[in-house]
């Protein structure tokens, strides 16, 4: 079975999805559990509070203590993890296919059965705050969060994964313990599973470990639509350091969208091609791109180009970053940027360049989709911001895309009233550049 190809869904009477793929090419099995709660869903006071709930289901229950959990999946050649993102957060075992018992029996107790001690509570308490000040080290981290700030006053994309540091002091057990009750829940869950199994017998045994769990209350929802920009932020971050940065952000439409996939594909022919799944497949260089042969080969105004467009369930932003050449002017190189920019607004794309692009980004889409652990990522990692189908769909989305699609989305997009811009300076560049 191919990555596009349809795959069987249940839903169980507690409301949790369960969506199986059998792939019978090794003796592996990679289960993921996702929750519909990450950033996006946290208002002041709490924010970063889904990634510390993230931590803290890695300190065990009472049927599975923590340093027990770990010892007996790494005896068993099985790897773990977590992340939190904006949309959701997840929990995955890659297992060799006869332990997969033990990961399944481990997701299904700590959905409900986690303890938040209040000792351990604290514990992680340092550690998610030492996480924070470690990404405050690198000045993109920085610039990053004003510009979020910048773009998403009312949204709650405004403020990072990580929270802000006065509400990792200040929040409590209490706080954790409410929002995993709000939303660690079979209702409002996916299982993905892909690798060597017998579909009937797996699903007989997730209805075994899940069915008899309630499906819990209704969660909350924080609806607090954007509205529109009006007219071009610019800012400037001073800070340590010896590398001027600059990033440039346009509000972006969702996954959901049509938009989306025109975007891609000029993201592809600016910057470079780009990977959705967080587990790479990448490989793919992006010395073809415009901004790439401008500013860094032709002109000496970067040293690195690159985009990003995430796929999310509210309309985000699509981002180009550039580390500015040690001898160039950071204006000069956001001019050069807006050249590009322009270039495609005026110009339709050749067919062939368009072509290219379109193939790299196909190209990423299947490298990393070819191992089971991706294959199961996506077909979780999808229902988060759409569907599976949007995943079966993506190729034919892509290679849909026309050279007319590509100049409508930059100058529909790309425009100043819909940007943020920001330079990253360090203190020993004095004011060059502003």
């Amino acid at each position: 079975m191919t990555m596009l190809e349809p795959i069987p869904s249940i839903r169980l009477k507690n409301g949790l999805e369960i969506k199986l793929k059998e792939i019978h090419t090794a003796p592996l099995i990679s289960s993921w559990v996702w929750y519909r709660v990450g950033s996006r869903d946290e208002l002041p006071g709490k924010t970063g509070i889904s990634h510390w709930l993230e931590h803290m289901q890695f300190k065990g229950t009472e049927k599975f203590p923590a340093e027990e959990r770990d010892k007996i999946i790494a005896r068993a050649g099985g790897a773990w993890n977590a992340f939190t993102y904006l949309d959701w957060t997840t929990y995955f075992e890659t297992m060799p296919a006869d332990k997969i018992d033990l990961a399944l029996e481990i997701e299904a107790d700590r959905m409900t059965n986690s303890t938040f001690d209040p000792e351990e509570v604290e514990s992680e308490r340092t550690v998610v705050m030492s996480e924070r000040q470690g990404r405050e080290n690198n000045p993109s981290f920085w610039l990053m969060e004003a510009i979020h700030q910048a773009a998403f006053r009312i949204h709650s994309y405004g403020h990072v994964i990580l929270g802000d540091m006065v509400d990792l002091a200040t929040m409590g057990r209490d706080d954790l313990y409410q929002h995993y009750q709000s939303y660690y829940s079979p209702s409002n869950a996916v299982v993905s599973i892909a690798g060597d199994f017998d579909q009937e017998e797996l699903l007989k045994r997730l209805k075994e470990l899940y069915e008899g769990l309630p499906s819990g209350p209704e969660p909350p929802q924080v609806n607090r639509p954007e509205p529109p920009q009006r007219g071009e932020h610019r800012l400037m971050v001073e800070g340590p350091g010896d590398t001027v940065l600059a990033e440039v952000s346009y509000h972006a439409p969702p996954a959901s969208q049509e938009d989306f996939f025109p975007l891609l594909i000029l993201d592809s022919l600016l910057s470079g091609p780009q990977g959705l799944n967080m587990f790479g497949g990448g490989g793919i260089s992006n010395k073809t791109s415009r901004l790439y042969t401008r500013m860094v080969e032709d002109e000496d105004l970067a040293v690195s180009v690159s985009g990003s467009l995430p796929a999310t369930i509210d309309p985000y932003l699509y981002s180009l970053n550039l580390i500015v050449h040690p001898d160039a002017d950071p204006e000069r190189a956001l001019q050069a940027l807006d050249g590009e920019i322009q270039r495609l607004q005026d110009t339709l794309p050749g067919e062939d360049e368009l072509q290219r692009a379109a193939k790299q980004t196909r190209a990423l889409f299947a490298y990393g989709g070819e191992s089971i652990t991706n294959q199961a990522f996506w077909m979780g990692f999808s229902e988060m911001f759409a569907s599976y189908e949007w995943v079966t769909g993506y190729l034919d989305s892509l290679e849909a895309v026309t050279p007319d699609d590509v100049q409508r989305v930059a100058r529909q997009y790309l425009v100043p009233q819909n940007r943020i811009v920001g330079v990253y300076l360090p203190h020993n560049k004095g004011n060059k550049g502003s």
